[in-house]
Formats: structure tokens, sequence, C-alpha cells
């Protein structure tokens, strides 16, 4: 290096000092110099006060650039000391980071070579120490120096999505700009030094309905109306390419894929207005009798629905609940079916949306309605009694085989099968009654005692004569009228004690019949018996008084005078 002979007196370390920071700058490149005295020292601590010139470094290279393949060692830079006269005596030595094998000096020279091609993304600067000794006698002319190596990069990496593929998600309909995912790819080249590390984004996939942020990396929505119905996923890929987009730049793609979330944009539909179902008379209340159901493009919540009866009718035999699993309309019976009475029902069945989307009204009633007709089947039902409780009676003492009653049953169903009558007998009561089996005229078995059984409770069964196994049972009460077949009785005393002061018309006795008989049959008339003699001292009166007796009946009474 040729130095001006307007500065050939600066002192060498100078020289070094401002090259450098001309050349790379003071912050990271500039050596750990320290410059020597301009005195010396003798060894008994006196000082030479005469002057030398200063001695110094100098080496005008810090930096390699990354992935060198030539074929020549890089050259890196070259040390040199201002005690070197070029006659071979100066020796330079380097030690540090990676000193003899990636970084070779010639000791003659002080020409620093690499001899690896190096990676800044692996190490981006060495730390290295200078010196420069007397070959002959080993003294060291310069005192050691720390300087860097810096690794200058090179755009040897492209961009990379190091967590992708990534999945993303965004509303259906969503406008036009809404953000859907944030994409960050990452470069390992220098960000600080050129363009190596400025990264620019590009949809290579997923026009027109996407767009990415060139500098954010933000993907949009860049249609409205997109219907998830008609297209649920989206597989965008996106470009990420360095050097600012340029020519020559290197990139890295990933894939985002994309779903549409639903919303509540489609109103219930039944796949038809009019519907059949048959059900059997027989069904019992509370059963259910058939299912019907509203199909909704949309899924959960916005695909639940309620489903209604409208007509007046409709709600009176039948309700229906919302299964909320399969979304079904849930019919079930209020009332009993007559095949004989009724034979169809109409239902009008609305099925409503229950969780709507304001943003959606303009697109109409989220309802929809349909008509189902209920056929009613005829079911082989038990015969039917005209009346659900009998009440007979019959007198006491009747003959065996008179008649109590008639009851009366008939086939409800359109058939008319002919019908059987018989008596439930429990295995231990007595029998006392019979029926005919075509007629269902009850009769007597045996002679009745009203103070035996003054009612008879029996249950009278009727079957068809087509189908026996269907039966229908009533219950019958029997009351046995009661007639006079029981004597009066009194009951006697051992004894009746008059006192002697008795007077004249006073009442000694007070004599009250029994009888087993109802109290229709229980008036009585007193006299004496005329088989006895007449006692003047007392008499007999008939009180014709009614006084109620312990066995429920009412007696007159007889008074003893």
């Amino acid at each position: 290096m040729r130095i001006p002979a307007t500065t050939a007196c600066l002192c060498p370390l100078l020289i070094c000092l401002c090259f450098i920071q001309k050349s790379y700058g003071t912050s990271q490149l500039r050596p750990n110099v320290r410059a020597p005295s301009n005195q010396t020292k003798h060894p008994d601590g006196e000082t030479d006060v005469h002057h030398r010139p200063k001695r110094g470094w100098i080496w005008n290279q810090f930096f390699v650039l990354e992935e060198h393949i030539g074929p020549e060692a890089q050259h890196v830079g070259k040390l040199h000391s201002n005690s070197d006269k070029g006659d071979g005596s100066v020796r330079y030595l380097l030690t540090g980071e990676g000193a003899g094998t990636i970084f070779v000096i010639n000791e003659v020279t002080g020409d620093i070579h690499a001899s690896k091609s190096l990676d800044r993304e692996k190490k981006g600067h060495y730390v290295l120490h200078a010196q420069a000794i007397d070959r002959y006698t080993n003294r060291s002319l310069e005192p050691e120096s720390e300087f860097i190596i810096k690794v200058q990069d090179v755009n040897d990496n492209a961009p990379k999505f190091p967590d992708g593929p990534f999945a993303a998600a965004v509303p259906e309909m969503a406008d036009v700009g809404t953000s859907v995912f944030q994409l960050t790819a990452t470069d390992a080249d220098d960000p600080t030094y050129g363009n190596s590390a400025k990264i620019v984004y590009s949809i290579l996939q997923g026009q027109p309905y996407f767009s990415v942020d060139p500098k954010t990396g933000v993907i949009r929505t860049a249609l409205s109306n997109m219907d998830r119905e008609a297209r649920e996923r989206y597989s965008v890929v996106v470009q990420a390419k360095d050097m600012a987009g340029s020519v020559g730049g290197l990139s890295g793609s990933t894939t985002i894929n994309v779903t549409l979330t639903d919303v509540n944009d489609n109103p219930p539909k039944f796949p038809q207005k009019n519907y059949q179902l048959y059900v059997p008379e027989s069904a019992q209340i509370g059963q259910s009798v058939g299912k019907i159901k509203a199909n909704d493009e949309d899924l959960g919540v916005n695909a639940e629905m309620r489903y209604s009866i409208t007509n007046a009718e409709g709600k009176a035999m039948f309700s229906i609940t919302t299964d909320t699993d399969q979304r079904e309309g849930i019919i079930s019976l209020r009332l009993p079916l007559n095949y004989e009475k009724r034979k169809v029902h109409t239902l009008h069945i609305e099925g409503v949306n229950t969780h709507l989307d304001p943003r959606f009204s303009h697109l109409g009633t989220f309802k929809d309605t349909t008509t189902l007709r209920i056929i009613i089947g005829d079911v082989d039902e038990p015969p039917v009694f005209s009346i659900d409780y009998y009440i007979m009676d019959v007198y006491e003492n009747s003959p065996v085989g008179t008649e109590v009653g008639t009851v009366m049953a008939q086939d409800p169903d359109s058939t008319k099968s002919p019908v059987r009558y018989f008596i439930d007998h429990n295995e231990e009561e007595q029998v006392y009654f019979t029926i005919g089996l075509n007629n269902g005229v009850i009769k007597t078995t045996r002679s009745l005692d009203r103070e035996d059984v003054a009612w008879h409770n029996i249950t009278v069964m009727a079957s068809e004569v087509d189908n026996p196994s269907l039966v229908s049972h009533i219950p019958i009460t029997i009351q046995v009228l009661d007639v006079n077949d029981n004597a009066p009785y009194i009951a006697r005393d051992d004894e009746i004690i008059v006192c002697e002061t008795s007077r004249a018309g006073q009442v000694i006795q007070t004599v009250r019949p029994s009888d087993k008989d109802n109290f229709a049959n229980g008036r009585f008339s007193f006299a004496l018996p005329i088989d006895l003699p007449i006692n003047p001292n007392f008499t007999l009166m008939d009180n014709e008084a009614f006084i109620p007796s312990p066995t429920g009946p009412v007696f007159p009474q007889a008074l003893v005078q």
C-alpha cells in the first residue's frame, strides 16, 4: 500500500485504523491494537530518553465470503508490522478460532487464507490473535493483538415455513378482505446485509378466492359469498421469495388448508309437501306413531330446528317433539284412535330454525311447512259392552233359574263378529249365577237368602266367536231383595221386678221385638197369648212408636203396665 507524501509523517498505527474505518467501519472490524511506547525501558527500570520510530500492526482485510468454492484458497487479509523490512526476519503467528485449520497464515508475508468453505449461518465470525516475532531471537516485535474475521453473507438460503403445512378456518359468506391466516417465513441469511433475507409473499394457488399481503404474509378472502354448502375446503399455496422478490432470488412455499365454517344461511326444507302415515287404531296414548324430518344444509346449532303442529284439529289428537340428535319431529298420540269413527287425520306441520342469524334475514323466513295425512288402520278389537257397569236385583228365595238380567256386548269392528258370554268364577267361591252363552241372560243357579248374602259381585266376560283371544270384562252387582220369610222374636228376660209401691198405669217393662227381614216387612202387632189366663194386674199396650233396631231396621214397641 502506497502512502501519499502528505501522510508520510503519520504513525503507521493511525494509517491502519483509518483504513479499517474507511473500509469496514469501526464497530466490528477494528482490531485491538496497542501502540508501542516511544520510550525504551532498560532492565534496571531506567528510561531511555531517546526516541525511535513507532511500530504497529497493519492489515487491510477483515472479512471472508461464505460458500467460497473457487480453485484457490480465499485470501482473507494480510498482517504486517512496520518492523518488517522485507528481509524475512519477521515471523507472523496466528492463534484463536480456526487458526491452522480454517485460517492459514504465511509466516513470512503475513497473508491469511481460508482453507475451507465457510457457512455464515453456522458461524458468523471468528476471533483470532496475531503475533509478530523476531525469527532469530523469538522476541516479540509487536504486542499480541485480537481481531475478528467476519463471514460475509451470500444469498444461499431459501425462505422456509418450518411449521407448515397449515390449517385455517374462516366463516362462509365472509366479507372480502376478512383475515384468514398470517404466514411468517424464515430466512437464515443475514437480514442486515443486502436483500438476502428480504421476503416477498405471493399466491401460487388459491386465487381468485384468497389473496396474500406481499409484505406481512396475511391471507385474506378475495371473493364474497363463498358458500360452504357449495365448497367447503380450499388449498392455498403461498410462495415466499427473498431478494425482495427480484429475479434470481430463492423461494420456498407452503400450503394452507382453509376450511369454511358454517353459518345459518340455509332454511329448513321438507323434501315433500305431502306425507302419508299409517297408524293402527290400537296405538296407545303417548306412544310414538311416526317421525318426520326437514333437511337443513347447515351444520351444528345452525341446523337445529323446532317442529310444531299448526292446525287445531291435529294438535287435539297428536303432539310433536324434536329429537335433537337426529333433528326429527317425533309424532305421538294424545287421544285414543277409533277407526270406526274416523279413518283419516290431517296434520299441518311446521319446522323452524331455532338459531337465526340476522345477517341473512333478507333470504326470507327460516322455516318450512308440510302436510301429513295419518291413515287409521282397523284393528280387531274385543267386544264392547253397551254400558260400563251393571246393577241388577233378584228376590230371595226365588226358584233356581230365575232370570236376573241381561248384558249386551258387540264387536266394534266392521265384521260384527258374534259374541259369546262367560262368568269369571273364582275356584273357591260358590256359584250362584250362570249366563247364557249367546244371549247374555244371567240366571240363578241356587236359591238366594238375603239374610245370608245381600249383595253379589260377579265379572262377565265377552269374546268374539272369530277371535276368542280378544276378551272384554265388565263388573256386575246383584242385589238380593227381601221377602218376609222370618218371624219376629222377643228377647226374654229371666224376671221382671215390680215394686209394691208401683202405681196403676206405670210402665214396668218395654217389649222390643226383632226381625231379620227388611224393615219394610217388620211392622208388628202385639197381643197377649190367648192360651194363657188373663192376669188382671197387668195390661199390654201397643205404643205404635218406631225405635231404631241394633241391626238397622226400625221397629215398633209395646209397653207392659
